[in-house]
């Protein structure tokens, strides 16, 4: 079976590595959130993406939640003192990579191109796609401001009150071939467990009419009302969705015929089942590369 999973940061790119044990590489395609995309000190850094590739090569710096586990800082400490405001830290290695993704687009290469480059240098096997290969990018109207995603969440630490949330560049945007042609050829959609405003809203703005509803699954971020990673819950809250589980799944309902409740919110099927979903109850909390396989084969086994 060819899966597609939809994916923001943490949560989908840890499932991600769940699919990749228990699937031929050629069987999954991972397509990545672009809107926290930010050019810094003259390259492109694509976060999201770059948690997939991370993870999926085993470089990942779990202790950290971003970048590449033993990286050295020492360009960023020369900037430092040349300067530049230090507040967007970046990994030597973390550089190199974005380097290489650069020098793909100065030569006139889209960001598929720089990305799965990335990727083969990187030795991961896993087609990691970015969402489009035109620029779009995350906006948040706070009550300190207008802020983008990045001064949002590394330079503010997302403590200003989201009031408002804008893809600049969705409405001209366009999917990439390859994201087109996976969404085609899956057997299976997977929503992954990434904030479902700003990590999967904008992939859905740009492909939700392509997927396949009869063959599309979300798996909830949001456990017992909070959510494992980042800010989840409070900017569900502040924009008007019931923080919970079931708020989630009323926003994938229209996109997803399968939704991934945890165990703790097993009280919640009825409800989520009320609105169209025939739901999954597991264990969604993984914990290691078991916990992401054993995911990942019970979502494989609720597809079959």
């Amino acid at each position: 079976m060819k899966v597609v999973l939809l994916a923001g940061g943490t949560g989908a790119a840890r499932l991600a590595t769940g699919f990749e044990q228990v699937l031929a590489a050629s069987d999954l395609t991972v397509i990545c959130n672009t809107g926290d995309d930010i050019e810094h000190w003259g390259v492109h850094v694509s976060p999201d993406v770059d948690a997939v590739l991370y993870r999926l090569a085993g470089v990942f710096d779990e202790a950290a939640g971003f970048g590449v586990k033993g990286d050295t800082y020492t360009v960023f400490e020369r900037m430092n003192k040349l300067g530049e405001p230090g507040w967007f830290r970046l990994g030597d290695a973390d550089l190199a990579h974005c380097l290489v993704r650069t020098a793909v687009l100065a030569r006139g290469g889209r960001l598929t191109d720089g990305c799965l480059e990335l990727a083969r240098r990187l030795g991961v096997k896993v087609s990691v796609l970015p969402m489009t290969d035109d620029p779009v990018r995350t906006w948040f109207a706070t009550n300190a401001g207008c802020l983008g995603f990045q001064e949002y969440f590394v330079r503010e630490r997302a403590r200003p009150r989201v009031e408002g949330i804008e893809f600049a560049g969705i409405e001209s945007a366009r999917p990439s071939p390859e994201a087109l042609a996976a969404l085609e050829q899956a057997g299976l959609v997977v929503i992954g467990p990434s904030n479902p405003l700003i990590s999967v809203g904008p992939i859905l703005q740009l492909l939700g009419d392509r997927l396949p509803r009869e063959r599309t699954l979300a798996v909830s971020p949001v456990v017992e009302g909070r959510s494992l990673k980042g800010p989840t819950v409070e900017m569900m809250r502040s924009l008007g969705h019931e923080p919970t589980a079931l708020g989630v799944a009323r926003m994938y309902a229209a996109r997803a015929a399968d939704f991934v409740l945890d165990v703790r919110d097993g009280a919640l099927a009825a409800a989520t089942e009320e609105l169209g979903l025939r739901v999954l109850v597991t264990d969604t909390v993984m914990e290691g590369r078991e916990g992401s396989r054993r995911l990942a084969l019970d979502i494989l086994e609720r597809a079959r």
